[in-house]
C-alpha cells in the first residue's frame, strides 16, 4: 500500500476538475458519474490521509450533492464503489488496523437556517411526530482537528485509534496516552461498564500552536500549517515523544458504545445524549460544556449558531461550526442512519474566512490534454494559517464574468478554511490603472492557434506535439491510473525529458539503462527496479494502455468498454463513429476524439513503434467483459437495498446482485422490482409498500434467491 496512490498530475487534474463542476454542473454521462466518483475519492484521500485539503468542505458537499443527483436520475449508472456508498478513510500503512466497536460515520452538512429546519422536518418524520412538535436538541463545536476513539476495559484505557473509513481505523494507543486530557483510568465500573468506545476530538488551542510555531522559527525549523494539521499529524507519529511535544488536546463529544461484563448493550442507560456528557465529565474527561447548550427546539438551535458564528475568534480552539444533535438517544435510535451518516445529527459549518490582497500577473498553464488554465499570482496573504500566493482563475469565462483585472484588489477566500479562491474584485478600490486579462489566442508554449469547443469552459492548444502536452501526458503514461509503472514517477520523467531521453510515449519503453545507472542518485539496483517495472507494464490489458493515451474524455470507464470490443487497439483506426456509440455509454464526443487520434499518421507510427517495443496491443482476459448467463437467479431484474445488513456490506450485497444478473439502482419508483431491507429499514420501505408491485425479500431471503447460504 502506497502513501501516494494519485500522482501530481492526477492531482491537479482532479483539482481542474472539482473547479469546474462548481463553477457549472456536470454533465449527466455515465463516464461523468465514474470521473465525479473518482474525483470525490481523491478528495477524500487528501482530506482524511494527507491531512491537506485542496477544496473546501462546503465545495466537497456541492459535489458529493451533485453525484447524489446524477445516482438518482440515472440510477443505471450508479458504482457499487460509489463515495455515496461508503464513508471516507484515513487509513495508511503506517500503523494496524482496528475495528471500531461501533462504525464512526460522517456528518451531514449545513450552511444555513432553511438547511437546519429541513433537519428538523426530516426529524420528525422519522419519529412519527407531528410538524408543530417541538424536538429537543445537544449544539456543540464542530471541532477543526482529528476524530479518535479511544477504548476502554475493566476501566483502564486499552485501545485509541484514528477515525479510518469509519470501520476501522489505524491504532495510536501509545500516542494518545500522551495526551493529558485523556484518563488512563475511568471509573466505569460504577455505573455497570465493563467495556466503553468514546468518540472525540484531538486538537491544539490556538495560543500553543503560535508558541509552538515560534520555538520553531526560532531554531530554524519550517513552520507548521495550522493547528488541524499538527494536531492531526501528531496523532501519527511514529514516535509519541513527538506528539507530546505538539501540547495537543482532546474533548469527548459522545459516548459511541458500552457494555457490561455479559455483553449487554447499556449505551441507552442515560437516555440523552448531554445526560451521557455530563457522565463522562464526572468521570474526568474534557468535555464541551462550556459551550454545549441543550435547545428546546430548532429556532433556539438556529440562534445559537448564529451566536457562535458572530464569536468562533474569541474561543481557544479553531471551530469550524457546530455540531447539533436529537439529545434523545431513544429519537436517535428510531431516526437511524444512512450508510453515510446519521439522520440525528448534522453539523452546521460556518462561512469562509475572506482577506483582501492584489492581484500581480496571470500565469496560463498547459494540460496534458492542452487545457489552457490561468493562475492568478497574488500578493501573500494569511488565511486560517496559511499562506495564499496562487489562485486559480479556472477559465476565461470566469474571468470574464468577473470582471477581474490585473492590479486589482481582490477578496480571496478560503471556502470551509481549505481551498483559496477569488470572490471578486473590489472595484470600488480600482485607481484605474488596472489592466484587463488577455487571454491568449496562441499556447503559451508552442504558440499553436487556442481552441474552444462550443459546450466547454477551456480553451485548449490542439497541437499533439506541443512539448507542454508531450510532457505532462508521459508523466500521465507512466501515472498508477495509466500504465503503472512503479517508481517511474513525475520527477523521473521530468528528468529524463530534460536529458534528451524521452521525446515520446514510445521513447519511455527503449530506455538505456546503463546510462539511468550512472546518474546521480540511480545506481544498477534501482536502474533495474525500473526495467523490470517497465518490462511488466508492456502486458498490461489495452484498457490501461487506451486510458493512457491521453484522449480528450477518454477516461478509464469508457477505456474499459471499448477494450472489451476491441481484439486489437489499431483495429481503432478504422472504426467509425456508428462503431463506437453502438456500445453502451460511450457518447459521440468522445467518439469523435478517438478517432481524430488515430487518423494522424504521426500516433499511429508510435504506436507501431511501442508495439514493437513489446507493448501489449491484444485484447486480454482481464480486457473481456464478464457475461451474465441469461438464465441467472435475477437476470433482468431492479434491485435496492435499505436497511442496516447482518450478514454482508452493501458493498458485497450489490456485488453479488449484480453477479446474479441484478441492475443494483439507488430509489423507491415503479422502476424496482426487488427490494432487499435490513434493520431500521426507514422510508424506502413504506414507500415500497404502498407502490404495491415491489417484490420484499429479507436479506436471508435475498441470499437464498441467489444459492448463497448464510456467510
Amino acid at each position: 500500500m502506497t502513501n501516494q496512490p494519485y500522482t501530481p498530475e492526477i492531482q491537479r487534474q482532479y483539482f481542474d476538475l472539482s473547479k469546474q463542476w462548481l463553477a457549472k454542473p456536470v454533465t449527466p454521462s455515465a463516464d461523468h458519474l465514474i470521473l465525479v466518483g473518482d474525483v470525490l475519492r481523491y478528495h477524500e484521500w487528501r482530506y482524511y490521509v494527507q491531512n491537506d485539503p485542496v477544496i473546501s468542505d462546503y465545495e466537497y458537499d456541492q459535489l458529493y450533492k451533485q453525484l447524489e443527483s446524477l445516482e438518482a436520475a440515472h440510477p443505471q449508472w450508479k458504482q457499487p464503489d460509489s463515495p455515496t456508498q461508503r464513508v471516507s478513510s484515513d487509513l495508511t500503512d503506517l500503523f494496524r488496523t482496528v475495528v471500531h466497536l461501533r462504525p464512526m460515520l460522517s456528518l451531514d452538512n449545513s450552511y444555513n437556517a432553511e438547511d437546519l429546519r429541513s433537519f428538523d422536518e426530516q426529524v420528525k418524520k422519522l419519529n412519527f411526530l407531528s410538524a408543530d412538535a417541538e424536538v429537543v436538541y445537544s449544539v456543540e463545536p464542530k471541532f477543526d482537528g482529528g476524530s479518535i476513539a479511544v477504548v476502554y476495559e475493566n476501566d483502564l484505557l486499552v485501545r485509541a485509534a484514528t477515525r479510518g473509513n469509519g470501520v476501522e481505523g489505524e491504532e495510536i494507543t501509545n500516542n494518545i496516552k500522551t495526551i493529558r486530557s485523556i484518563p488512563l483510568k475511568a471509573d466505569f465500573g460504577k455505573s455497570g461498564i465493563y467495556r466503553a468506545e468514546l468518540r472525540g476530538e484531538a486538537l491544539i488551542a490556538k495560543e500553543k500552536f503560535r508558541k509552538i510555531n515560534a520555538e520553531r522559527e526560532a531554531e530554524g525549523l519550517p513552520l507548521f500549517a495550522n493547528p488541524r494539521n499538527t494536531a492531526t499529524g501528531g496523532l501519527r507519529t511514529k514516535d509519541p515523544r513527538e506528539t507530546a511535544a505538539r501540547s495537543i488536546d482532546a474533548f469527548i463529544y459522545q459516548l459511541g458504545f458500552a457494555e457490561d461484563p455479559t455483553g449487554r448493550i447499556v449505551t441507552d442507560d442515560h437516555g440523552s445524549h448531554a445526560a451521557n456528557m455530563d457522565f463522562l465529565g464526572s468521570l474526568g474527561f474534557r468535555v464541551p460544556s462550556d459551550v454545549t447548550r441543550v435547545c428546546q427546539n430548532i429556532e433556539e438551535v438556529i440562534r445559537y449558531c448564529s451566536e457562535w458564528e458572530a464569536k468562533r475568534e474569541s474561543y481557544p480552539y479553531e471551530i469550524d461550526g457546530m455540531v447539533i444533535k436529537v439529545n434523545s438517544l431513544e429519537m436517535q435510535e428510531r431516526a437511524g442512519y444512512t450508510s453515510h451518516h446519521p439522520r440525528w445529527a448534522i453539523a452546521f459549518k460556518f462561512k469562509a474566512k475572506q482577506a483582501t490582497s492584489t492581484l500581480l500577473h496571470v500565469e496560463f498553464q498547459v494540460g496534458k490534454i492542452g487545457s489552457i488554465t490561468p493562475v492568478a499570482k497574488i500578493e501573500p496573504v494569511q488565511l486560517a494559517g496559511v499562506t495564499v500566493s496562487s489562485v486559480s482563475l479556472h477559465n476565461e469565462d470566469f474571468i470574464r464574468s468577473r470582471d477581474i483585472r490585473l492590479g486589482d484588489k481582490v477578496l480571496v477566500e478560503r471556502a470551509g478554511d481549505v481551498i483559496p479562491y477569488i470572490v471578486k474584485p473590489l472595484e470600488e478600490l480600482r485607481t484605474g490603472s488596472e489592466q484587463v486579462i488577455e487571454f491568449p489566442k496562441n499556447c503559451p508554449v508552442c504558440q499553436h492557434p487556442l481552441f474552444r469547443e462550443p459546450e466547454e469552459a477551456a480553451w485548449r492548444c490542439v497541437n499533439y506535439q506541443c512539448e507542454a502536452q508531450v510532457l505532462q501526458r508521459m508523466i500521465h503514461h507512466v501515472s498508477k491510473d495509466a500504465m503503472d509503472i512503479e517508481g517511474f514517477g513525475r520527477a523521473n520523467v521530468e528528468r529524463f525529458y530534460a536529458l534528451g531521453w524521452l521525446h515520446n510515449l514510445a521513447d519511455i519503453y527503449r530506455l538505456d539503462y546503463g546510462k539511468i545507472a550512472a546518474l546521480e542518485g540511480f545506481g544498477k539496483k534501482s536502474a533495474e527496479n525500473l526495467r523490470e517495472a517497465v518490462e511488466k507494464a508492456k502486458n498490461n490489458p489495452i484498457k490501461r494502455l487506451l486510458h493512457s493515451l491521453s484522449i480528450h474524455h477518454l477516461g478509464k470507464r469508457v477505456s474499459e468498454l471499448i477494450a472489451a470490443e476491441v481484439d486489437h487497439v489499431l483495429e481503432l483506426k478504422d472504426w467509425d463513429l456508428d462503431r463506437f456509440v453502438a456500445i453502451k455509454d460511450v457518447g459521440p464526443v468522445v467518439s469523435q476524439n478517438i478517432i481524430a487520434f488515430f487518423k494522424q499518421p504521426d500516433n499511429i507510427r508510435m504506436l507501431e513503434e511501442m508495439e514493437a517495443l513489446g507493448v501489449n496491443f491484444k485484447q486480454t482476459d482481464q480486457d473481456r467483459a464478464k457475461a451474465v448467463a441469461v438464465d441467472a437467479p435475477l437476470a433482468g431484474k431492479t434491485i435496492l437495498f435499505t436497511g442496516s445488513l447482518e450478514h454482508m456490506t452493501r458493498n458485497e450485497a450489490q456485488a453479488m446482485a449484480a453477479s446474479a444478473g441484478a441492475k443494483n439502482i439507488s430509489a423507491v419508483s415503479g422502476n424496482l422490482d426487488v427490494l432487499v431491507v435490513g434493520e431500521n429499514a426507514g422510508s424506502k420501505l413504506t414507500k415500497a409498500q404502498a407502490l404495491g408491485t415491489v417484490t420484499i425479500w429479507t436479506e436471508l431471503e435475498f441470499l437464498q434467491q441467489i444459492g448463497k447460504e448464510k456467510p
